[in-house]
């Protein structure tokens, strides 16, 4: 038997035993990703359903395989990852049949080698996290977390903008301990409330805890997507307190510090705040460089240090960025066999530099991204409301406007409702000044540049 048909005859086995609801939730889209020898990959379509299976029916599955197989099964190893529909020949050509499912091959939802049985990507190594000013900090605490799990620092809390390393440390977490213990569950918090409805819906809310609470490191990425979650805050609030009471390491991220979050519990403020909060910030230009410089070696690529100075003063907001700008550059000069020059990289980076980015930005734009920020509609920022919580969100816009896009205070006041331009420019200089004092403001203000600049990207 291929390993196709094994499959089928395994869960033909395990379905004898459950009824047709719980067969279809968990075993539906599993299969065996690979078989060789005595080790097992089984292939399946979520992190929780991978959980589930690894908790709840190994016994069975493993007795199962045996059985079937006709040997003994040393490991069994379970990935999220799918399968690519069988091509067929139609008509002398060849068509996709999703349909299809015999001796279908996995394609899985990142590189072969990178996703790992916990979830965590291989690539995200403390041995590649390049240390500057803007990140010392975090990348220390990390550092003492897994000297220590559990026991300093907990929980840690790192936050900043997009695509400045949040999620490398955190996956960096979790690979350096994954060689003492396997009780480690990397997730994001948007696939930890779509695990938590499907539990409730389907009855297995105790299950869930047992999953998410049996863990010695929970990772979750993007915290600030619980905001207005009453439901997920609740489960994570408890889940938290057994975790923590039991010494288990907790660590998150999020693109803010806690209290900015919107819709969050003061409860669950209280405890982001009771262990460690650190910020990842914008590298400087010599992180910057040193990072260029790493990416190009990777890439079989040497690059003048005068074109590593311009990539670095030009790509101004995080490290996706820069290591697109470099992607874009490498292909260029791959495809016309040519050695790169300042002048050519010039011209390959036009359209990512400052100006040319800052022109693309409209303040409609702007608005609209300082609303979500803050979990209010755009049209509120611009209605005549002065309810307390949406008046900083809407200084905040009025100064990004001038400061982004360099727009007269008259027009700035035209486009938040027909507000007189000196409302504009009182709004202004208060958001100036404070930020100079207020560091809160200030990462706040730098978290939201980062969002429409990398939303234009």
């Amino acid at each position: 038997m291929d390993k196709e048909q094994i499959w089928q005859a395994v869960l033909g086995e395990v379905e004898i035993g459950l009824s047709r609801v719980n067969f279809i939730t968990w075993f539906k889209d599993t299969f065996i990703s690979s078989f060789e020898n005595d080790k097992v990959v089984i292939g399946v379509p979520s992190e929780f359903v991978k959980k589930w299976l690894e908790n709840k029916f190994y016994k069975i599955i493993k007795s199962s395989l045996e059985k079937i197989a006709g040997q003994k099964i040393a490991e069994i190893y379970y990935q999220v990852e799918f399968k690519k529909p069988e091509t067929v020949k139609v008509n002398g050509g060849e068509k996709n049949d999703a349909k299809r499912s015999i001796k279908e091959e996995p394609i899985k939802t990142a590189e072969v080698p990178s996703i790992n049985r916990f979830g965590l990507n291989s690539k995200y190594l403390f041995e590649n996290f390049i240390v500057g000013k803007a990140n010392e900090l975090a990348h220390a605490a990390c550092r003492a977390v897994i000297n220590n799990p559990g026991k300093v620092y907990n929980p840690l809390f790192i936050y900043g903008g997009v695509g400045l390393g949040k999620t490398h440390l955190l996956q960096a977490i979790g690979n350096e301990l994954s060689n003492h213990t396997n009780k480690i569950l990397y997730t994001t918090s948007e696939n930890f409330t779509n695990n938590y409805v499907q539990a409730v819906k389907t009855g297995h809310g105790k299950d869930f805890k047992n999953v998410y609470r049996g863990v010695d490191l929970l990772l979750i990425d993007d915290v600030q997507f619980m905001g207005g979650k009453d439901g997920t805050q609740e489960e994570f609030f408890h889940t938290f307190n057994e975790l923590h009471q039991s010494n288990k390491q907790i660590v998150m991220t999020s693109d803010r510090p806690p209290k900015s979050i919107p819709a969050i519990e003061n409860r669950l403020i209280s405890r982001f705040e009771s262990g460690m909060v650190v910020d990842v910030g914008k590298p400087d230009i010599e992180t910057k460089m040193a990072i260029l410089e790493k990416k190009a070696i990777e890439k079989g690529y040497s690059f003048d240090r005068e074109i590593l100075v311009y990539v670095a003063n030009n790509i101004q907001n995080n490290i996706r960025e820069l290591e697109g700008a470099l992607n874009k550059i490498v292909a260029y000069h791959e495809f016309n066999n040519a050695a790169p020059s300042v002048k050519s990289v010039k011209e390959i980076l036009s359209d990512l530099t400052i100006e040319s980015r800052s022109k693309s930005i409209s303040p409609k734009d702007i608005i609209e991204i300082v609303a979500k920020f803050y979990n209010i509609s755009s049209k509120e920022i611009t209605s005549n409301s002065r309810r307390q919580e949406l008046v900083v969100p809407r200084q905040i816009a009025v100064y990004l406007i001038r400061e982004e896009l360099n727009t007269s205070y008259p027009t700035i006041g035209n486009e938040l409702g027909g507000r007189d331009h000196t409302t504009a420019m009182h709004a202004y200089n208060k958001i100036n000044n404070q930020k100079q004092k207020n560091e809160r403001l200030n990462q706040e203000i730098n978290s939201i540049k980062q969002l429409f600049y990398s939303s234009i990207y």
